[in-house]
């Protein structure tokens, strides 16, 4: 028969097999995950399709569908332990780069932002139990500002590699300068991994919200945004084009970080001398500007001038 010192040494060392257990399974999941996201990585034929499919009222007007595509190089800037974050940059006409979108995943991050309506985002924090095994993924626009943010886990499941999150944002820039019946889009991302590159789908909510009252559905639409893999060499350009300005929106991220740093609620401006944040970031790039005059912008733009603004380096 085994003593109670035995039987408290073997329930010590089942103990301990099951942490190391554990440990090793959350390790390979984790690694399951950085795979996926670096999956989205590399030069890609895409196509953009949105339709509305649905709306409470009868007599609402079906917008037209929307159907675009590009060639796109999805980059990865930084890849580390816990974050990676990749910068896409779009290739017109095999002969001009702009840089388009950025999205940022974090492994067990608690610090987001939401968006709540007009230019107007939270930022808060998320309880450690809430994200544990959970990457965020941080979606910024053109110029670096804020999009939207969402937490969830990574699914590695019946051959499938998939995340999806429901989250509020602008209005996409397909519509943000056409339309005004509705203020929030609901987003339900879903990005999974196939075997000719990803698919970013979606199930969005046009929202109208107001103080004090209940959100208000006026439609809703499908998107299926298919990002096919071509030779890299296809995307030399854009690969060029970043070695030249790296340096330059590295700095801009740095001046965005301080910004970021920050509890309660961010405002910017939509405009500032008639024009939006992305349309004076161009002279500042082509001089290759500091970060004192990056973070000078930056302020402009910045409604609540009772926080403290981002400090030039």
């Amino acid at each position: 028969m085994f003593n109670t010192t035995t039987m408290k040494k073997s329930t010590i060392l089942i103990a301990l097999l099951v942490s190391a257990t554990t440990i090793m399974h959350a390790q390979k999941k984790k690694d399951l995950d950085r795979e996926a996201i670096l999956d989205m990585c590399g030069c890609y034929d895409i196509t953009f399709k949105y339709t509305e499919t649905f709306a409470p009222e009868i007599d609402y007007e079906k917008k037209m569908d929307y159907t675009a595509g590009a060639l796109e190089l999805a980059l990865p800037i930084v890849d580390e332990k816990n974050k990676i974050s990749i910068q896409h940059l779009l290739v017109i006409n095999d002969s001009m780069v702009i840089k388009h979108w950025r999205q940022d995943w974090e492994y067990e991050n608690q610090n987001v932002f939401y968006y709540d309506k007009d230019n107007n985002w939270k930022f808060g924090t998320l309880p450690k139990e809430q994200v544990k095994g959970q990457w965020t993924q941080k979606v910024y626009q053109v110029d670096d500002s804020p999009r939207y943010s969402g937490s969830a886990s990574w699914v590695h499941v019946d051959g499938k590699h998939y995340w999806e999150n429901e989250t509020d944002s602008p209005l996409p820039r397909r519509e943000y300068s056409k339309r005004s019946d509705y203020n929030v889009m609901k987003r339900g991302n879903r990005q999974e991994i196939t075997a000719y590159g990803w698919v970013h789908e979606q199930d969005n909510d046009k929202i109208i919200r107001e103080d004090g009252k209940a959100d208000v559905l006026l439609a809703q639409e499908k998107g299926m945004n298919t990002y096919m893999k071509v030779e890299d060499s296809k995307c030399k350009l854009a690969l060029d084009w970043w070695k030249e300005h790296k340096e330059f929106w590295a700095n801009v991220r740095s001046s965005w970080d301080q910004v970021y740093d920050r509890e309660g609620d961010l405002t910017l401006l939509k405009k500032v001398d008639e024009k939006p944040m992305f349309m004076h970031f161009y002279p500042l790039e082509e001089q290759a500007a500091s970060s004192t005059e990056i973070s000078q912008l930056i302020n402009k733009f910045v409604a609540d001038t009772n926080e403290a603004h981002v400090e030039g380096k």
